[in-house]
């Protein structure tokens, strides 16, 4: 097929043809296929073929209908203070642009170029929008145009060209280019035509080359739902999200640290009918309760992105595709990631809830800031005079047309969506708080009620009725000076936490609670699924049901929720030291887990009955930590975070530590291969005593000053009678406190302490530097000011030892 006269090759290119530096050309969507397909094949990534129409075809189009003139006077009626007539303007600029012909040279340009790229029969192809301005090359039009997907034959083509250069004009794209100062006769609409996907037999999704909510650099983040990605991007549903670590992917592990299963209620697929020629589907039971993508996909999916990333050398925003017809995989579009790229991770604002009222609806957090303000219930963009500026929308998903309107939101509810979706993306961009997926919103929050929307707990977010009181604490890590000497670590349990916390200054995690975790994502003891079938208590059986339904194997429900919970904190601080403890609950404690009652002893003092090493090679709970084991074996071993210790809580005698030491062996962790350590809390006045045996069986020690305190001063910490008189300041304490530092010293091993002491009373902290502390583990709240004290004991240390120095030569 002769394709080569003058107008072709101006009004046409194929993908082929065309690089990055065409963006001026084609724009940037185009350009960037374009890119991928020419320069990227050849590593591996399929990228559908295609074409592009150009800037100047676009500019025919205009000139040969006379366009320019009444488009130029259309734009110049808009009100461009309150956008009153935004709706009226657009809607007659489209009508002028589909009301216009299409330049007969063009038309035959783009029948000629589709014959080619299908070499016979006429197949279904994707038809995208692809803005430009040319004096702007780097302006993005993300989301602003149209795009038609399943379009079969010539007539149908050309007719969804015309669509696409007519949506240049949609309300959203002109109150974008006004927003951003772009002058709309200087933006062209390319179109790309491109061999479509067969998505709507499978599935087909986004990726971020970071972690979208923080920002972190390290994590491949993939969603995913069945049929068209369009039902992701409008929000419609609640996707599969899958979280990639890119360091051990790179090292051919394990690397998928997290799977979150949506709920996909709708699938999008392809329809017969003309007039409409895509709908939404119910998806079945067995489908949403099943993952989107295999690991095997998933990682596959990651490793292009890692190639994209690194050709583009930037974060980026990735959508891939999976044929149903032929099981291939594919990706469709790359476009650099536009909000956290750009900003300063190391500057920060905390916000804190002081008070809440009372809770009336939750979902999946977008961001991490709080917003108060009228909730006003929004059913579509037709209600956009209802918002006034900084009040709350709330309404069931939205679309790219609510744009306009979510520009002078204070915050964005949905029904509907996940943390990839349109109002996600857009709330990101303008840099608000949104809930999305809540299921319920616009049915329990009252319009023109006064709400607060809290995104600043963790991956949750809550709204609550009122208004509440918040304090916000603005931070620059960048200006923070670490100690010299004393490393800062943190103490954390939360993983939805974990990435931001990432940012703050630290020398990784010297305690991660795994109670958390247990508490929260798995909720059931894990005896009752070990021994799930001899289970007496059958509400308790049928809430395992519920929760396990998707895992045949009950135990996996456990080793894969813990092992993705540690793997998520200790990805977030590789390759700096997470010291895991293995589960410390008290015999009360666990029986508040579900199914927990047919497992536990009632204990008079759990607090110092069978807890920490002794349940951990007795027959009552050795198989429960059989578990643990696993889960951390899985961590280090196959997803390659050997960035994790593990602590011993509570172990009593050395006998007791030489028994942990030999059924963590039994059970795949074995001290010392693939460098794995193990450390005991000194807690125990026995530990401080007999430190120099200790340190023969265990590879460091951290101080638990709260436990170390109750039993040297025998205080019961939860008795409100005594309790005046528990302090880790206490003489008795502090002594047993540096005797175990001392010996650990002495024995060649790391202690550390974790605790608040240090960040409450600076002199405490003076103490723990004086001693010869290698750490000190704070909770987040405390770190900085925990920072603060080290600092200022080291320097006291420093000048102590220059004027005992010069003493001493006097």
């Amino acid at each position: 097929m002769n394709t080569s006269n003058s107008s072709q090759i101006k009004y046409i290119k194929r993908f082929n043809e065309i690089s990055i530096a065409d963006t001026p050309i084609v724009g940037g969507k185009n350009s960037s296929l374009g890119e991928m397909f020419s320069k990227l094949s050849s590593t591996g990534i399929p990228v559908p073929d295609g074409f592009a129409t150009t800037a100047d075809a676009f500019e025919e189009f205009l000139t040969q209908n006379a366009l320019h003139f009444p488009l130029k006077n259309l734009m110049l009626q808009l009100d461009k203070k309150n956008y009153t007539n935004l709706k009226e303007i657009g809607a007659k600029a489209r009508k002028l642009l589909s009301e216009a012909l299409l330049p007969e040279n063009l038309q035959q340009a783009i029948i000629l170029y589709y014959k080619e790229l299908c070499k016979g029969p006429y197949f279904e192809v994707a038809v995208r929008s692809s803005a430009t301005a040319e004096d702007l090359p780097q302006a993005s039009f993300a989301g602003q145009h149209e795009s038609y997907l399943n379009i079969k034959g010539e007539a149908a083509l050309l007719k969804a060209v015309k669509k696409c250069f007519a949506s240049l004009y949609t309300d959203r794209a002109i109150k974008y280019r006004e927003d951003n100062g772009f002058a709309h006769e200087k933006v062209a609409l390319s179109v790309g035509v491109q061999k479509m996907v067969r998505s709507d037999k499978a599935s087909s999704g986004v990726v971020f080359t970071l972690e979208p909510e923080s920002g972190f650099r390290d994590i491949i983040h993939i969603s995913g739902v069945w049929g068209l990605g369009e039902n992701i991007v409008q929000g419609a549903v609640t996707p599969d999200e899958f979280f990639v670590f890119k360091p051990t992917l790179i090292q051919g592990k394990n690397a998928i640290i997290q799977k979150n299963l949506g709920e996909k209620a709708k699938t999008m697929i392809y329809s017969d009918d003309e007039n409409n020629p895509i709908i939404n589907t119910h998806t079945t039971k067995v489908k949403q309760e099943t993952f989107v993508l295999t690991d095997e996909e998933i990682t596959k999916i990651a490793n292009w992105a890692l190639i994209i990333e690194e050709h583009y050398q930037k974060s980026m925003d990735i959508e891939w595709a999976k044929d149903g017809i032929t099981n291939e995989l594919f990706i469709i579009q790359a476009r650099p990631e536009t909000v956290h790229s750009q900003k300063n991770p190391l500057l920060v604002k905390e916000y804190k809830l002081l008070n809440k009222g009372v809770l009336l609806s939750k979902g999946d957090a977008v961001g991490s800031k709080l917003a108060t303000g009228i909730a006003r219930i929004l059913q579509s963009p037709k209600d956009a005079d209802k918002l006034k500026p900084g009040e709350i929308v709330v309404t069931d998903l939205t679309s790219p047309d609510w744009d306009p309107i979510l520009k002078n939101a204070g915050a964005i509810i949905t029904n509907k969506g996940g943390r990839t979706s349109h109002a996600s993306i857009v709330a990101r961009e303008i840099g608000v708080p949104a809930i999305v997926g809540s299921g319920d919103a616009t049915s329990t929050i009252t319009d023109g009620e006064m709400i607060t929307v809290s995104c600043c707990e963790g991956k949750t977010g809550f709204i609550y009725k009122g208004k509440a009181d918040v304090k916000i604490t603005e931070i620059d890590f960048s200006n923070i000076r670490k100690p010299e000497t004393t490393e800062v670590m943190l103490i954390a349990g939360d993983p939805d936490k974990a990435f931001q916390l990432s940012f703050y200054p630290n020398d990784g995690v010297g305690l991660m609670r795994i109670e958390f975790i247990i508490t929260h994502a798995i909720q059931i003891h894990p005896m009752a699924l070990v021994k799930f079938n001899e289970l007496k208590d059958t509400a308790a059986k049928q809430k395992i049901e519920e929760l396990t339904h998707h895992y045949p194997d009950k135990e996996k429900y456990f080793v894969d929720k813990l092992s993705q919970g540690v793997a998520t904190i200790a990805a977030a601080f590789y390759p700096k030291d997470v010291i895991v403890r293995m589960s410390d609950f008290k015999t009360n404690e666990y029986a508040n887990l579900i199914g927990g009652k047919d497992f536990e002893p009632e204990e008079e003092n759990p607090m110092i009955g069978f807890r920490g090493a002794s349940r951990y090679y007795n027959d009552l709970y050795k198989e429960g930590f059989r578990l643990e084991c696993e889960a951390i074996r899985k961590v280090r071993d196959e997803m390659g975070l050997v960035n994790v210790k593990v602590m011993i809580p509570f172990c009593r005698t050395l006998e007791e530590g030489n028994k942990v030491i030999a059924v963590m062996k039994r059970y795949g962790l074995e001290q010392g291969v693939n460098n794995l350590e193990i450390y005991v809390m000194a807690e125990i006045p026995s530990n401080v005593v007999l430190a120099d045996k200790f340190a023969q069986i265990f590879d460091g020690f951290s101080i638990g000053s709260n436990d170390l305190t109750q039993l040297t001063l025998g205080i019961d910490r939860d008795s409100a009678i005594i309790s005046n008189l528990f302090s880790e300041q206490n003489e008795a304490a502090k002594e047993m406190i540096a005797t175990m530092i001392h010996k650990a010293k002495e024995a060649g091993v790391k202690i550390g302490l974790c605790g608040q002491a240090p960040s409450d009373f600076p002199e405490f902290a003076q103490f723990l530097v004086h001693q010869g502390i290698d750490s000190i583990s704070f909770n987040a709240d405390a770190l900085l000011k925990g920072i603060e004290n080290i600092n200022k004991a080291e320097e006291a240390e420093i000048i102590n030892n220059y004027k005992n120095e010069t003493v001493w030569n006097d």
